[in-house]
């Protein structure tokens, strides 16, 4: 999901003058932050006075990924990647709180989301603050994970094309102020082709393109029989896999659509 100003711009060229976000002198679509001397980004223990530009300046990718261990396995394994001296894999580690961890391995961050659309929204508004209030230039950002396939072998890494919600359609819904917003999932093409072209040098690594569905539980959500609270047949389950698997949809999970459209509204 890379974050590209220019690929917004042409998006919201289309868009009337009044419907428009306003941007900030931080090239954020919030007016208010102008408003504050200092800002609070609560969630990931970092303020707008803590000297971001000199901690995370320098930041190319970000990597982001459901639970704490996992994220610090990652971190460790591009330490290893990198070469990194027992000095440098000791000050990695860049978590303020409890919520989210946070490792730096020179220009990648990998970062902890929790599991599910409320938890990966609240990191993506203060990361997205953090990246700009850093000054970082034009970094991306690649959430990684396990997921649910459908019609894949196990194992098979499924890139994303397109985020679908519980509807089926490429938007994410939030309401705002008591009113239904649907934003459009935009994901960009050009890096994802480089992470095609990346699998397609590590033999046995077998990556597809594929839809990816977003849903709001585990169990009932994404159609699984062995919750606590189940009321459809096994025959309506096999059902509704099959008409996934004629969307184009290759694997269930439950934050896409959220990463999609918030990053492409952020630019």
């Amino acid at each position: 999901l890379y974050l590209d100003t220019t690929e917004r711009l042409d998006v919201m060229d289309e868009v009337p003058d009044s419907k428009k976000p306003r941007f900030n002198s931080n090239g954020l679509p919030n007016p208010h932050l102008s408003d504050m001397s200092r800002d609070n980004l609560y969630h990931l223990g970092y303020k707008t006075d803590d000297g971001l530009p000199e901690l995370f300046g320098d930041v190319q990718v970000v990597v982001i990924g459901g639970s704490p261990n996992r994220m610090k396995s990652f971190a460790l394994f591009l330490a290893d990647q990198m070469k990194l001296s027992q000095n440098e894999i000791e000050e990695m580690d860049k978590t303020k709180t409890d919520r989210f961890s946070i490792f730096k391995v020179r220009q990648v961050l990998s970062i902890s989301h929790g599991m599910g659309v409320p938890s990966v929204t609240i990191l993506l508004h203060e990361l997205c603050k953090l990246l700009r209030y850093a000054k970082c230039d034009n970094p991306c950002i690649i959430r990684i994970g396990t997921s649910g396939g459908i019609g894949v072998p196990a194992g098979t890494v499924v890139i994303t094309d397109r985020a679908l919600n519980a509807a089926l359609k490429d938007e994410h819904d939030v309401y705002v102020l008591g009113k239904q917003l649907s934003r459009p999932t935009v994901l960009h093409q050009g890096l994802r082709e480089e992470l095609m072209e990346t699998c397609k040098t590590n033999d046995g690594l077998d990556a597809q393109f594929g839809a990816t569905l977003c849903t709001d539980d585990f169990y009932e959500g994404q159609g699984r029989i062995d919750g606590a609270h189940c009321q459809y047949t096994k025959e309506e389950q096999q059902e509704y896999l099959q008409t996934l698997r004629k969307k184009g949809v290759k694997n269930i999970e439950m934050e896409a659509t959220a990463v999609a459209a918030l990053c492409h509204a952020v630019g």
